[in-house]
């Protein structure tokens, strides 16, 4: 079957679901969710089955044996030691395609959610605790389970089975459990599409409503749905058609660069904004009235900051080794950066506004009356048993 057939499946569901099905959007996001959270807990089960040599076709114990042949880190581009760290650069430059935009639906979702004040800073410190247990032992996991040198794992030729969890599967024999775990990566991408969907467009219709983009971007619906920044956020979507006529490895590694420094970017520009406003805090003296403190700042900010410039610069430094040139792929690692220089400075410069506003006229205060008056209005339900208990507590 053509993949032009699953793309549009995919991208007309998730446009239903945030123009016409808007009540059910949330009802879906649930179970895709759950279907997530569900198969990463099962597969780090499995993997510590197959740790112990359960799996039907395993003779012997797994072990780490994997982290001593092939070896826990692969030379990349160059040999010995120089490319064991430029192969961990990689991984390290890669993963963060994993986190892009994620953080950010936190303080998103803060303009509709009930008592933002407490349920905000709840989410922001789980989050945290999510991604060191389900990413980080799921790559520990994927690490013991698959070879690194396996010619299944991603190259110009990979389809599906590409997924080192699936490629564990088949190796310890594990009949159907393979296909069910395709199944939810799909639903999973599925998911990533729609959430984004959704805070794609939310801050297209936030830029229309202030004027830093075009006012057709602010229209809405009967229901209040901004279906104009929806469709043009969706538009974009249809670039995933170039998997049609090209290698899938080929554009999925395309849509990884330019998404990955994206996310760079807009993290450096979160974190200026945050030592923005942290003067500012200061400068009125309501820091101790913030209802959430992050630790060891504004110094974790500022390493962020160093760390988030450095992946950015480096993002495609395999381009420019011998033999490893490639405008397509040079193009993908970098062309964000002039886009967003250009917009930075263009909207600047037509707009005749200052780079930076001046901490004494920076406004931290509106609004916040009413967010007091919120807070103080609302209060904590009851729960009615032990079970509606541990279910407060998860909310």
């Amino acid at each position: 079957m053509s993949p032009a057939v699953w793309i549009t499946i995919i991208l007309i569901t998730i446009l239903l679901l945030n123009i016409i099905a808007v009540p059910f959007f949330g009802e879906a996001e649930f179970w895709f969710a759950s279907i997530k959270l569900i198969t990463i807990v099962g597969l780090i089960i499995v993997g510590i089955v197959l740790f112990f040599g359960g799996g039907p076709e395993q003779t012997s114990r797994l072990g780490f044996r994997y982290w001593n042949t092939p070896g826990a880190f692969t030379p990349y581009l160059v040999p010995g030691d120089t490319g064991k760290f430029l192969g961990y650069w990689t991984a390290f430059v890669r993963a963060g395609f994993a986190f892009i935009t994620s953080p950010e639906l936190i303080a998103l979702a803060a303009g509709e959610t009930i008592a933002p004040r407490r349920n905000i800073p709840k989410a922001a410190r789980r989050f945290i605790w999510r991604l060191a247990i389900f990413y980080g032992v799921a790559s520990l996991i994927i690490g013991v389970i698959v070879p690194s040198d396996d010619t299944r794992l991603l190259s110009p030729d990979s389809n599906a089975s590409a997924s080192p969890f699936v490629i564990g599967i088949q190796n310890a024999g594990i009949p159907v459990l393979n296909h069910i775990i395709n199944a939810a990566i799909l639903t999973s991408a599925w998911s990533a599409g729609n959430a984004f969907l959704f805070s794609g467009s939310r801050t297209l219709y936030g830029m229309a409503l202030t004027g830093q983009a075009p006012k057709i971007f602010a229209q809405t619906n009967r229901y209040g749905v901004p279906w104009a920044a929806i469709l043009a956020t969706w538009a974009f979507g249809l670039l995933a058609y170039l998997n049609v006529s090209n290698s899938g490895a080929q554009v999925f590694t395309w849509f990884v660069n330019i998404s990955t420094i994206s996310g760079f970017i807009a993290w450096i520009v979160c974190l200026i904004t945050y030592l923005r406003f942290r003067k500012a805090i200061l400068y009125n003296d309501a820091y101790d009235t913030l209802p959430f403190k992050t630790p060891l700042q504004p110094h974790a900010t500022w390493v962020a900051l160093f760390v988030l410039v450095i992946l950015t610069l480096t993002n495609g430094f395999h381009v420019f080794f011998p033999k490893n040139w490639s405008a397509a792929n040079f193009l993908a690692a970098y062309i964000t950066l002039p886009i967003f220089l250009v917009l930075y400075i263009g909207h600047k410069a037509l707009r005749r506004t200052p780079f930076a506003t001046k901490v004494d006229e920076i406004d931290i205060m509106t609004g916040k009356k009413e967010m007091d008056d919120l807070s103080a209005s609302y209060t904590e339900p009851t729960p009615k048993n032990w079970l509606h208990k541990v279910w407060l507590w998860v909310a």
